[in-house]
């Protein structure tokens, strides 16, 4: 089996071209929130991020992919895994597709991608994200397949005031750890 690739995107490993989409869209302040960035990030740390990521989760204790599309060979988004916790064989997952490429699947594949890389290749128990309540165009990607296990209330500040968080599951092997 060949992981990280479909008939349709790739997930690679970050190159130094991939600078200004990362520019671009970490100093969105759109997506701060979401984030939890709280200031904007120079080109300057950018760069040493690209070049000193060893894109081995192991080693970094994170994983950034990009998501390119095979046919056009557009950078689309990112899969991030962090948080990684190898002694309870789990991982935090990230996932963003820039504003003009969504809802054209790129993220549904890639998330089927991801799952396949970390349970069947990594051999890790669990994945988990952390939604904001009011993200429904998330949430309806996590919901089919990842159980809702936990509701942070009041967790993270936003433009209205407080919003909860919502934090999802899904599992490679059973529940049990077998």
């Amino acid at each position: 089996m060949q992981f990280l690739q479909n008939e349709n995107i790739i997930l690679r490993a970050l190159e130094p071209e991939d600078l200004e989409f990362l520019y671009r869209w970490e100093n969105d302040t759109t997506h701060w929130l979401s984030a939890n960035t709280r200031s904007p990030y120079s080109r300057f740390q950018l760069k040493e991020y690209i070049s000193q990521a060893k894109n081995d989760i192991y080693t970094d204790g994170s994983l950034r992919l990009m998501i390119s599309d095979r046919k056009s060979g557009n950078t689309v988004g990112t899969v991030d895994l962090f948080d990684f916790d190898i002694h309870h064989s789990r991982v935090a997952l990230g996932l963003f597709v820039a504003e003009e490429f969504q809802g054209k699947g790129y993220a549904s594949q890639s998330l089927k991608l991801v799952e396949e890389y970390v349970f069947m290749f990594l051999k890790i128990n669990q994945l988990y994200v952390q939604i904001a309540e009011s993200n429904l165009a998330s949430r309806r990607i996590f919901e089919h397949e990842y159980e809702l296990h936990g509701v942070l209330k009041n967790w993270t500040r936003s433009e209205s005031g407080f919003e909860n968080i919502l934090t999802y599951q899904r599992f490679g092997i059973d529940k049990s750890g077998k």
